[in-house]
């Protein structure tokens, strides 16, 4: 297909010299052009595919980047970045010096909030809407959030402040009745009562033009529309917040989303208008399964299948899935629990054989870790698998309602470390620096997928809160044999040296233990210890294998500063040791996108890099 409406989208400013007849044509043109762009590198296809034309609508009505779009999560950006100078950019979307897969303040003028995580934009939104008031600016703010993201509760926030300050703003709420995985809870139910109660409306605009012309009759209508309305629509909620309500009107349809938001331009006060939308819509595929097809690898065009990936190795997350599902088999109390994510953090196949005890929570990480921890005070286990860079969001959680009253919770963070194309917002690199501060959490990191099992027992049959964290990554291939619980507090020693000491975080460990045989070979006898328990920390074993004078070295695949590494160098030191000391982790940097490969070669974190230092030191 060729693109000749769209490969004239130099600027917005391109956008409006068509006619609203064109419009239908660009929006086409735009499907395709996703669909076969993302095909070779993958993406969050689904997202963008199902705002095409309300992107469109936005940009032919509203002036950016004097009015300020602020997409929640910013995955559905991609038609925004289209039509913003970045068309050409697209080919090279999440991949090494590329465009980042979500919007990013230092990328263009048209991106002025930045994001990655869900439920912010009406905060922003109304932030940046302050600010223009206060400094006598007449920009339109405009918030566009999607109905999975409104089941964060940080939204409610927002909303609920801004339906009070009264001031100008627009939030578009973008409903397609997922988030990534199909959404759930009340609030999924009360939009789909809005939908359904379209008839309201128009009773409603009919019933006003009757009274309009009875002296009195309009002003006694309105005063019982208030209680009559709750119980016909439930678009009240929003109105009662303070917003005027609008919708829901088809996202797929110009002729209805072009007055809508010209009207909407000129409203004053907060502005809640409604958007149905289907998400992938144009690719049958990502319209069947939109689960899957939110953001994924390389895709083929012809068959509209995923490529399957080159190794045969089952991921850290699917062992992690299978092997808690094993579990619950055997204990009835065992009981999972997920922010939205139930195939992302590999509980599909529990939620198939336990239903009744898988609970996906929504976008709500704060809820998901007091909702656990009330589930514990009832003598049950709970395991809440979450990433490890949206747990952030429910830090306060894990302290005062976790741990400061002991309860049995098991947090399973995925995605720790390094995860690629998606870049700064979804590393997992601070977990071990937060977590490990808070007295009585055991802190586990594996070093290949049996210990996975393994530490997932172990986490099961402890009487207190318990924190196993886990990459985004094959696991190594080794043979997996029935989990056994480890010795709490206990690391492993692997080889035993006399120049020096080694002691590997977690999955790094492949890495770290090759590096110290090609040292090994060359007559440098390093020590080697897989740590495995970050917390308690097994101090026995690592003061006893302190060499005076040797080398010590820490690698761990987190953040350096407050990292494990400063607390094994305190150790050392207060124990008397002396010698030259190596900490090989994150930098403090905001780690930039790329493979997963590319990203641990640019910190020096990979094999190569791990060699070299260790190599270097012995020499030293």
């Amino acid at each position: 297909m060729s693109y000749p409406l769209l490969n004239r989208m130099h600027d917005v400013s391109d956008l409006k010299a068509l006619c609203m007849s064109q419009l239908p044509q660009l929006a086409e043109e735009m499907r395709d052009y996703m669909i076969k762009t993302l095909a070779p590198i993958g993406g969050h296809l689904g997202a963008g595919l199902g705002v095409v034309e309300l992107t469109i609508a936005m940009h032919y009505v509203f002036e950016s980047p004097k009015d300020h779009f602020i997409w929640d999560v910013g995955h559905q950006a991609y038609p925004h970045k289209m039509l913003t100078g970045r068309l050409q950019g697209m080919q090279n979307i999440r991949q090494k010096g590329g465009l980042s897969g979500f919007t990013k303040r230092s990328e263009s003028e048209h991106d002025p909030f930045g994001a990655g995580h869900a439920s912010t934009s009406i905060s922003a939104a109304l932030g940046m809407a302050v600010g223009r008031d206060l400094l006598g600016g007449t920009s339109h703010e405009v918030a566009v959030i999607g109905d999975g993201a409104l089941t964060g509760g940080m939204a409610f926030e927002a909303l609920n402040h801004a339906g009070g300050e009264k001031r100008n703003l627009l939030v578009i709420l973008n409903d397609n009745e997922m988030s990534i995985a199909p959404n759930v809870g009340a609030m999924s139910s009360y939009l789909a009562r809005i939908i359904t109660g379209k008839p309201y409306t128009t009773a409603k605009d009919a019933a006003k033009r009757v009274l309009e012309k009875l002296p009195g009759a309009l002003d006694a209508a309105k005063r019982v529309e208030g209680h009559v309305k709750g119980m016909i629509t439930p678009g009240t909620l929003f109105e009662e917040m303070g917003f005027r309500y609008i919708g829901p009107i088809n996202g797929h349809d110009f002729d209805a989303l072009l007055p809508t938001l010209d009207n909407c331009r000129k409203l004053q006060g907060p502005i809640l208008l409604h958007v149905l939308t289907k998400k992938g819509l144009g690719f049958s595929p990502a319209e069947e399964d939109p689960e899957t097809w939110h953001g994924l690898g390389p895709y083929s065009l012809e068959t509209g299948k995923p490529l399957s990936s080159s190794n045969p190795m089952p991921t850290y997350t699917q062992v992690f899935g299978d092997t808690l599902a094993d579990f619950a088999d055997k204990d009835p109390r065992i009981v999972a629990i997920t922010a939205a994510m139930p195939g992302g953090t590999g509980l599909t196949r529990f939620a198939k054989r336990h239903p009744e005890r898988c609970f996906d929570v929504g976008i709500a990480e704060q809820h998901a870790a007091t909702f656990a921890a009330g589930l514990a005070c009832q003598g049950l286990k709970p395991v809440l698998a979450i990433y490890s860079t949206f747990i952030q969001r429910a830090y306060d959680q894990i302290i005062h309602d976790v741990c400061i009253q002991h309860l049995p919770v098991v947090f399973c963070l995925d995605r720790a470390g390094v995860v690629g194309a998606d870049g700064a917002t979804h590393t997992g690199a601070y977990d071990l620096a937060f977590l490990r501060c808070i007295p009585g959490l055991i802190i586990m990191a594996p070093k290949d997928e049996q210990e996975l099992r393994d530490m997932l027992c172990t986490a099961l049959a402890c009487n207190g809160p318990v924190a196993i964290r886990y990459p985004r990554a094959n696991g190594l291939g080794v043979e997996l044999c029935e989990p056994k619980a480890l010795e709490v507090g206990h690391g492993e020693l692997i080889h035993e040296g006399e120049h020096g000491l080694v002691i590997s975080v977690g999955t790094r460990f492949a890495d770290v233990q090759q590096a110290v045989r090609r040292i090994r070979e060359t007559g440098k006898l390093l020590t080697l210890i897989n740590l495995r328990f970050v917390k308690p920390l097994d101090e026995a074993l690592i003061l006893a294998h302190i060499k005076p004078g040797k080398m010590l070295a820490v690698i761990e695949e987190g953040c350096q500063q407050g990292g494990i590494g400063e607390q094994i160098a305190a150790l050392a030191l207060g124990a008397g040791w002396q010698g030259k000391f190596i900490h090989m982790g994150m930098p403090d940097i905001y780690v930039e996108q790329g493979t997963q490969a590319e990203v641990l070669a640019d910190i020096e974190l990979d094999e190569a890099a791990i060699f070299a230092r260790l190599d270097q030191a012995c020499k030293d």
